[in-house]
């Protein structure tokens, strides 16, 4: 009974499956990034947006969420002449929701304006937001002739591995 439960454990296909599922778990994740407008400061009169986007990156699949005073505030795309004067009459989109906790999905590269109307912008609620293609992953560097590769003959770095997942695997299927 013993040697079937070893056959089974060790069987080709199952450290296979295994060793595709480590494999996977392995790869670089991509994710979007929820910005926070203003910070811990939130949408409000009288702060510097400007200052606050300076330096960030905003990127395709990011989005911004805007928190404020559902009363007082609103959060509205605008094109540039209308951000630059203040006029909230003509939006390109409102984005308000009523619960004063607003997100505004980035999915274009292009720049978002956004003003708070009601007077608002004219208190500096405005902000300007460039967003772009995220940049391509960096390229590995070149492998030197001779050097040891995963793949080489001596198998210097994929050895260990296999056999730290091999008794991970074992203790696992030994515990349950």
């Amino acid at each position: 009974m013993e040697d079937r439960m070893k056959k089974r454990v060790f069987s080709p296909p199952i450290l296979l499956l295994f060793l595709a599922f480590s494999f996977l778990l392995m790869l670089p994740e991509a994710s979007a990034t929820k910005w926070t407008v203003g910070n811990s400061q939130f949408w409000n009169p009288n702060i510097n947006y400007t200052e606050w986007a300076k330096g960030k990156h905003f990127y395709l699949g990011d989005w911004l969420y805007f928190v404020y005073d559902r009363n007082q505030a609103n959060v509205l795309e605008v094109n540039q002449t209308d951000y630059e004067t203040c006029n909230s009459d003509h939006p390109l989109q409102n984005w308000t929701r009523g619960a004063g906790r607003d997100v505004v999905p980035l999915n274009v590269t292009k720049i978002y304006y956004i003003i708070s109307g009601k007077g608002f912008c004219f208190s500096g609620m405005k902000v300007a937001v460039h967003v772009e293609k995220l940049p391509p992953p960096p390229k590995a560097a070149p492998v030197k002739a001779g050097a040891p590769t995963l793949f080489s003959t001596s198998h210097i770095l994929l050895t260990p591995v296999v056999f730290a997942i091999g008794a991970a695997w074992d203790a696992f299927i030994h515990f349950w």
